[in-house]
């Protein structure tokens, strides 16, 4: 495998997409720079700062296939050093004097952090729009199921029959915040960043906020009010949102690996004709793609405290903090991008088992309907002389592994104030799932959040 799974031929897929190795690789991240270049230079040249014809030049040469990237990161590594370099090169492929005149009053920050932020974008689309996907196929499962009955579960045990409609109508709606947290993240994660070497635009002087404007203008990114080369709550944020909307998609992966095991059998992820579940065990059909989207959901949460660290940074700039952003960034958006199309996957196929829904219902013999019982013969004893009266009744049907029925028959008070007739009723699930249908509507209904710029 490479050093790490990202970049590996037999694993990359397991923890990233096409689309996001494409975003955040070399060639883009230099093309990136190069955007940044070009555009600077544009935008003084209109403002009459640097020769129009120097500007031309850098601009049509400002691609990354004529930068030897072999050259790049030999001299990378003996300067120390990531944009001089690349300076160098515009330089060489410009004619005459023109490649002077790239880089005029910026500083190698500007131009990474504004080039990071583009790519940022790019990654956003692809998840946001993968995320707004998700929304619709969650809601129309929850449609689909909204009527089915199951057993709902409190603390791992059985509690109170719901739908499974119901329980993907709450993923639902914990979707659709993630797609609100990430489009209102935009407005502040979205910002480039030009500002010179401590962020006063010093070598630009009063040239330097028209500078800045125009230059975000030209990129479509915001402009920002001053330097945040060690403000680094934004990058933090996008971590921290990316987190908690790859830990929704993780809870509903484990649920789903949850409801799979072989007592419970009442969903599967999608299962194909030589998917082998065991080397050694030719019976097993286990989930490992929900198991895979589980294990990415703690490795993106497990990021979130560097994000956060880099946020105490020295002074006016600070490597240390870059150097580990550039660590992270790109491996938290392939794998929550990874989490996303597996999920998306695992949801269009799943297997729902409505007759295993239906007999895991009726596995307690009844006990499961305990607080409808209750609740009608509160009418008659007040509540909390119900409650210890239907207790003690369901603790002696649970150890002698009787019907509840059979044991609230038993119960001399309890016969005297209801009929075989009534308990039957009583203890029918398929009746006591509450407004469980309503909520489902409420959380998938035509109001599906707006899609955000």
């Amino acid at each position: 495998m490479g050093a790490y799974v990202i970049d590996s031929r037999l694993f990359k897929d397991q923890f990233s997409t096409e689309a996001m190795r494409r975003i955040f690789s070399d060639e883009n991240t230099v093309q990136k720079w190069l955007d940044v270049e070009a555009a600077l230079a544009k935008v003084e040249a209109g403002l009459g700062i640097i020769p129009e014809d120097a500007a031309k030049e850098i601009c049509r040469n400002a691609r990354v296939e004529l930068i030897d990237l072999d050259e790049l990161k030999r001299e990378m590594d003996r300067t120390s050093h990531p944009i001089v370099p690349l300076l160098r090169a515009i330089k060489k492929v410009c004619a005459g004097n023109h490649g002077e005149y790239v880089h005029w009053g910026a500083t190698t920050q500007d131009i990474i952090d504004t080039g990071t932020v583009l790519q940022l974008r790019e990654a956003l689309d692809v998840i946001e729009a993968g995320t707004r996907e998700l929304h619709g196929v969650v809601c129309a499962l929850a449609q689909k199921y909204k009527a089915l009955p199951m057993a709902g579960r409190t603390h791992g045990q059985q509690a109170l029959p719901i739908t499974f409609g119901f329980k993907v109508a709450v993923w639902a709606s914990e979707i659709a915040r993630n797609l609100e947290r990430l489009g209102e993240m935009r407005e502040r994660v979205l910002v480039g960043q030009f500002s010179g070497a401590v962020g006063t635009h010093a070598a630009l002087g009063k040239n330097g906020i028209p500078v800045q404007d125009g230059l975000m203008r030209e990129l479509g990114l915001r402009s920002p009010d001053i330097t945040w080369h060690t403000a680094r709550d934004g990058i933090a944020e996008l971590v921290c949102v990316l987190a908690i909307s790859t830990s929704t998609i993780g809870k509903i992966a484990h649920e789903i690996y949850c409801l799979q095991k072989t007592e419970f059998g009442e969903l599967e992820e999608p299962f194909a004709m030589g998917k082998v579940g065991s080397s050694t065990m030719p019976h097993k059909r286990n989930p490992p793609t929900c198991e895979t989207i589980v294990a990415i959901a703690k490795v993106v949460r497990s990021t979130a405290p560097l994000a956060l660290e880099g946020m105490l940074a020295e002074h006016e700039r600070d490597k240390i903090g870059l150097q580990v952003e550039r660590e992270f960034l790109s491996r938290v958006c392939c794998l929550a991008d990874a989490a996303l199309k597996k999920m998306l996957y695992v949801l269009r196929g799943l297997s729902v088992r409505p007759q295993n829904m239906e007999r895991n219902l009726y596995i307690q013999k009844g006990l499961l309907m305990s607080e409808a019982v209750m609740m009608r013969l509160s009418e008659t004893f007040g509540r909390q002389e119900a409650h210890e009266m239907v207790y003690q009744v369901c603790m002696g049907a649970f150890e002698k592994d009787i019907p509840l029925k059979d044991a609230l028959l038993d119960h001399p008070a309890i016969a005297a104030n209801l009929t075989s007739a009534e308990i039957d009723a009583m203890l029918d699930p398929h009746g006591y799932v509450g407004l469980a249908e309503i909520f489902v509507d409420r959380a998938t209904g035509s109001a599906t959040p707006a899609k955000s710029g």
